[in-house]
């Protein structure tokens, strides 16, 4: 990508004082010309680059701009490498374990370190996740909208939206962009939408606010949960609410107390604990639990009987 060559010139010319185009095309596998365009793209925004002639001659950054690279210890230079390795895991490629080689060659110590940080955002979905990751990147690249289906509990709805940002939160990826039919900036995750494509209409790029991630927003809460689990599921409620979150009884069952966001989502949760919890309240979430619990019984008695 663009951005991520325009970073490894630029980390290149932090190191060295002078380096020469050719150098710069082989080294990133593009054509002389491209890296022209890049050096532009640096100096017009705000980076000092100067090219000089002769035997001698190339690009650099004027002197007084060069950064003293004690500003990063080594476990901060281990961190900032663990981060940009960690990006492979979701495209599924080598492409920034690559741009790493690349910066470390014929350089000093200063990319270099034994690293004690490994970072996997991937998921289930690695081979689907990579190429919409791709898609919509190229999408805020380009400036272009992006359309595509997307499945919610409301239904399914075909979407065009202007791409802002691209977020990994919550153990998944989501896009940030404004939404054409609902006329508002809108959360979409990556996993429920389908048949994307890059649209030919160019948007002319908003000052789009950073999304409140914040989980008093997203997962507003609502739903005093109260319930009694048995206590060999101790290590999935300090797993997914921490140890703090219920309190052991005398019979040894775990009295557990939460805010829940979504009733669906919650009663979900509980089946999947199967006979080993009893939801105490809301009383009116426990009766539909033993209505559902009723129906599936009687549904699972008539299959027997048609000998299913």
């Amino acid at each position: 990508m663009k951005i991520d060559r325009q970073i490894g010139i630029l980390s290149i010319l932090l190191q060295k004082d002078t380096v020469t185009a050719p150098c710069l095309a082989e080294q990133f596998e593009v054509s002389r010309r491209t890296i022209n365009r890049d050096i532009e793209d640096l100096c017009k925004a705000g980076i000092p680059i100067v090219t000089k002639q002769g035997i001698n001659g190339g690009i650099a950054i004027m002197e007084n701009y060069k950064m003293d690279r004690t500003l990063f210890t080594s476990t901060e230079m281990q961190d900032i490498i663990a981060g940009i390795r960690s990006l492979d895991s979701v495209n599924g490629t080598n492409r920034y374990g690559q741009l790493m080689e690349k910066l470390s060659a014929d350089s000093s110590d200063f990319m270099v370190g034994n690293q004690s940080v490994l970072i996997d955002l991937s998921s289930w979905y690695k081979d689907s996740l990579a190429s919409k990751i791709e898609l919509i990147r190229s999408s805020i690249d380009q400036g272009r909208e992006l359309e595509f289906v997307y499945y919610s509990p409301k239904g399914e709805s075909q979407r065009r939206v202007e791409p802002y940002y691209l977020i990994f939160r919550w153990s998944s990826w989501y896009l940030w962009g404004w939404c054409k039919s609902r006329k508002d900036y809108r959360l979409f995750k990556l996993n429920r939408m389908d048949q994307i494509q890059i649209s030919d209409n160019t948007f002319s790029k908003r000052q789009a606010p950073v999304p409140d991630l914040g989980g008093e927003r997203i997962f507003p809460g609502g739903i005093a949960v109260k319930a009694l689990f048995e206590p060999e599921c101790k290590w999935r409620l300090v797993e997914e609410f921490g140890p703090y979150c219920f309190a052991v009884q005398e019979d040894g069952r775990l009295l557990f107390q939460a805010d829940y966001t979504d009733k669906e989502n919650l009663i979900t949760w509980l089946l999947s604990f199967r006979d080993k919890v009893s939801l105490l309240e809301p009383k009116e979430i426990r009766a539909e639990m033993r209505e559902n619990i009723e129906r599936m019984r009687r549904k699972y008695m008539e299959e027997e009987k048609d000998g299913i």
